[in-house]
């Protein structure tokens, strides 16, 4: 008889943007003559800039010759891409990152997923609540949860992030081995300051834990000194890895490339205290399950890097924060209380008083037609809330913001 990992029985419903789907799927299958439109989960609308498309069909080119054909490349990324990103992304900023640091994937998704393969199935997680589900779920499935009871895994570390704490989490009481941190945050759209930062890695050295922090968001940043890496932080490098994505920076979201970065000088420790290297580990890891990103699709996000594409794709994410600062808008104006939006895709909104999170988006959808998230969907914290993005399109999103003014 063969046996699941009873891990997934703990799991709670199902992930939370496939049920997002499931219903909207059902409205409009009920209503097809609504036009529906999506504020709901992050994939972007526009193209891919043309850089990278040019890019792209040049690698394509040498892909059909004999003399310029690869197969399977390095299992940690090219190094025209490697180089271009600790370039650009880390050593312009006065980051000491080197090309060796970092890893390309297909994902932050996946990163932050499978990272936590690394660390004993008895390791303590902290993580932000309201947080991205995946952060959760992939620990649950490794078994580091506990039971859920009353709305919370028992062995979970909770990190509140609610309007009363400016959606900043406080450090733990309780020891944590792992700690997930996300700035710019989904969903709430706050950002860490550099005081905060510093707090978090000073606490890290401390208890020998490790941050895993997610900033695929990076480039929406425009609000001056707020950190763009955690490695701008003293000492970070010695406890922290740092997850980065293209496909909110230059929509990748279909064509799929992301990065992080393991630092050389990151150790953790097996049950003797022997020290080992991250880097080295996180190499065994992917060189035995991922077999690296294709080439054209490198060669597209090393093109991101070009003049032309660092100019395109700022004006592709200054177009998502216009649409951003036009539906938290719609929203005061409407009488919501509205946040994010300033340095993140997302906008973060309160329910109305007595108005579930789910209760919320059934209404949203059915009276105007428009999909948002719960905001319960991403923890016990998110309850009372509700997230709408920024990534339709210009008219799609100014018709979102004409149908939330009617609430007024």
């Amino acid at each position: 008889m063969s046996k699941i990992n009873e891990n997934y029985l703990n799991l709670q419903g199902s992930y939370l943007f496939a049920e997002v789907a499931k219903r909207t799927a059902a409205y409009k299958a009920a209503h097809p003559q609504e036009q529906v439109i999506s504020l709901g989960i992050g994939d972007v609308s526009r193209p891919l800039v043309p850089a990278v498309v040019d890019a792209m069909k040049k690698a394509c080119d040498e892909m059909g010759q004999a003399g310029t054909f690869r197969g399977y490349g390095p299992y940690e990324g090219y190094d025209f891409l490697r180089n271009a990103i600790a370039r650009h992304d880390y050593q312009a900023r006065g980051i000491n990152v080197s090309a060796d640091e970092i890893f390309v994937s297909d994902g932050a998704k996946s990163d932050v997923a499978n990272f936590q393969e690394l660390f004993s199935a008895d390791s303590r997680v902290a993580l932000q609540d309201p947080v991205y589900p995946v952060y959760l779920d992939t620990n649950v499935m490794a078994g580091r949860s506990g039971i859920f009871e009353e709305g919370q895994f028992k062995n979970i570390i909770y990190l509140p992030c609610v309007a009363e704490n400016n959606f900043a989490p406080e450090l733990p009481q309780a020891h944590a081995d792992l700690v997930y941190l996300c700035s710019p945050n989904n969903p709430t759209g706050s950002v860490l300051s550099a005081e905060q930062l510093k707090k978090w890695v000073e606490w890290a050295l401390e208890h020998q834990a490790v941050i895993l922090y997610d900033s695929a968001y990076e480039a929406f940043i425009r609000q001056d000194g707020v950190p763009h890496s955690i490695f701008e932080i003293p000492g970070a490098e010695k406890c922290a890895v740092e997850f980065r994505s293209f496909s909110k920076t230059a929509g990748f979201t279909g064509t799929r490339c992301a990065y992080c970065v393991v630092p050389k000088a990151l150790q953790i420790y097996d049950e003797n205290g022997t020290a080992h290297s991250a880097n080295a580990l996180w190499m065994r890891r992917q060189s035995t399950k991922f077999n690296g990103v294709p080439y054209i699709i490198q060669r597209g996000a090393e093109a991101v890097y070009s003049p032309e594409g660092l100019q395109q794709t700022r004006e592709i994410i200054d177009g998502y924060l216009a649409n951003a600062r036009v539906i938290a808008g719609a929203l005061k104006k409407a009488g919501f209380t509205a946040y994010g939006g300033e340095n993140a895709p997302y906008i973060w909104l309160k329910t109305p008083q007595g108005v579930s999170s789910w209760q919320f988006f059934d209404f949203m959808l059915q009276e105007l037609q428009i999909v948002g998230t719960p905001g319960s969907g991403f923890g016990h914290s998110g309850e009372g809330y509700f997230r709408l993005t920024a990534f339709n399109t210009p008219e799609l999103t100014e018709q979102a913001a004409q149908r939330i003014l009617k609430l007024k």
